[in-house]
């Protein structure tokens, strides 16, 4: 039967960044994201070399996002990642609505199930959701957590909202359980930007054990060390955003890392 309101929707393009998650949770692989702060990317240089490296080394996704408000066109940064890395995945990572743009290939679109702010748990969300039916970016829905050992970050600044506990893993295995029982896909383990401290291998490992979907980790990663723990506690994806920028090695190193585990488990 003929329906009209489909001829107004955009042709969406396969899920490619949801298989990806998807394929490194079931097959027990590691990935690696670099996350890209608008806000940062007034070095065109630095970001031009950040990117480029990424790009030469593989890494899974480009992750574009940030705390702050102005969107610091977004638009135009978008265009220059992509110019620069035409393979890798761009996915947006937004602080807020005005962060979203349809020139990426898809989005984290995140509820802060860890706060009681109701602007990031739904209110942002709705005000997206129109731009996103009309777009074909590739929405990728996620349980979004902020845990941490008390410290105030960016994020926990700017929503206004308070971490969970680095020493609580079942508080934190009980909001990711009520994120999935809400039908969340994906979950976002993140000890926010410029953290000291990243999240604690207790959290990840009890959560991951519980939640059976894709886990995305991040925050305070600044070491091929805690990418190590990270994995090893069960993330599928950690995410070096504030480690990356200020020493490009460490990027290389954790891939490099990833690959030679990864290989490990096809010998096996």
């Amino acid at each position: 039967m003929y329906c009209p309101s489909k001829r107004m929707m955009p042709r969406k393009s396969k899920p490619v960044i949801a298989t990806a998650l998807n394929d490194l949770h079931r097959n027990g692989m590691k990935g690696v994201a670099l996350l890209i702060d608008p806000e940062k990317c007034g070095d065109a240089e630095a970001l031009e070399h950040l990117v480029r490296l990424a790009a030469g080394h593989k890494v899974d996704f480009i992750f574009l996002g940030g705390s702050l408000i102005d969107d610091h066109n977004v638009d135009a940064i978008v265009q220059k990642i992509k110019g620069l890395a035409k393979k890798i995945p761009l996915v947006l990572f937004p602080g807020n609505v005005i962060q979203v743009t349809d020139k990426a290939d898809g989005i984290l679109f995140l509820s802060l199930i860890s706060g009681r702010n109701p602007e990031l748990l739904i209110g942002q969300q709705v005000t997206a959701a129109p731009l996103l039916e009309k777009s074909s970016l590739e929405v990728l829905p996620t349980g979004y957590m902020l845990v941490n050992d008390g410290q105030i970050t960016s994020a926990s600044y700017i929503s206004q909202t308070i971490p969970l506990p680095n020493d609580k893993p079942a508080l934190a295995v009980a909001t990711a359980l009520a994120g999935q029982f809400l039908g969340m896909q994906y979950f976002f383990l993140d000890a926010g930007s410029g953290a000291k401290v990243p999240v604690s291998k207790a959290v990840i490992r009890a959560v991951s054990k519980k939640v059976d979907r894709p886990l995305i980790v991040g925050g305070g990663i600044d070491s091929v060390e805690k990418a190590r723990d990270a994995w090893e506690a069960g993330a599928d994806l950690i995410v070096l955003g504030n480690g990356a920028e200020k020493n490009p090695g460490l990027l290389t190193e954790v891939i490099d890392l990833a690959n030679v585990y990864n290989v490990s488990l096809n010998v096996n």
